[in-house]
């Protein structure tokens, strides 16, 4: 299995190689008592090495899930997310709830990161929880709400008027 692409470029003459991780698939987890998750075992060495286990993590403004990021993945969204104009309401609603919000996160030497209480809470995380891939990020769920909105998901009727052009041009 391919969880990471590698690039490779000449900088200054020098070769280098650039492991960039990719998140995918579902994983199902548990909290322990203190709040703490473990990373899944089959990207613990890559998130070492791309990031140092150093991760971000903040809330999703629009599901109760929290969004984990590498933290160069997330200091390139928070460039984006602070460049937007301060005086739209809309913009000054995503800088604060998505830069409000994000917390560091240090995996442990056990593969362990420590959810804080306040994102715990947001998204509602349980004893069961579910590491969700999404590429360069992964959501955390709890499971039982995942669940549900995954069946939602599913049930949705579909409205092709609605979905844009570049996804009606998608073929899986």
């Amino acid at each position: 299995m391919v969880f990471g692409v590698l690039l490779w470029g000449f900088v200054g003459g020098q070769l280098f190689w650039l492991v960039v991780v990719v998140f995918r698939g579902v994983s199902s987890l548990s909290l322990d008592d203190k709040g703490r998750v473990i990373i899944p075992a089959r990207y613990r060495a890559l998130v070492a090495g791309q990031c140092q286990g150093h991760l971000v993590a903040t809330i999703d403004t629009e599901e109760p899930c929290l969004l984990v990021y590498p933290v160069d993945a997330w200091n390139e969204i928070q460039n984006q997310i602070e460049s937007l104009p301060s005086f739209h309401p809309l913009a000054r609603r995503i800088q604060r709830l998505l830069i409000g919000h994000a917390t560091d996160l240090e995996v442990d030497t056990s593969g362990r990161v420590l959810v804080p209480t306040f994102l715990r809470s947001y998204a509602g995380l349980s004893r069961k929880v579910i590491f969700l891939g999404q590429g360069k990020k992964f959501e955390l769920w709890d499971e039982e709400r995942w669940s549900k909105r995954r069946a939602a998901y599913i049930d949705d009727v579909k409205d092709t008027d609605a979905v844009p052009e570049t996804l009606q041009q998608l073929s899986l």
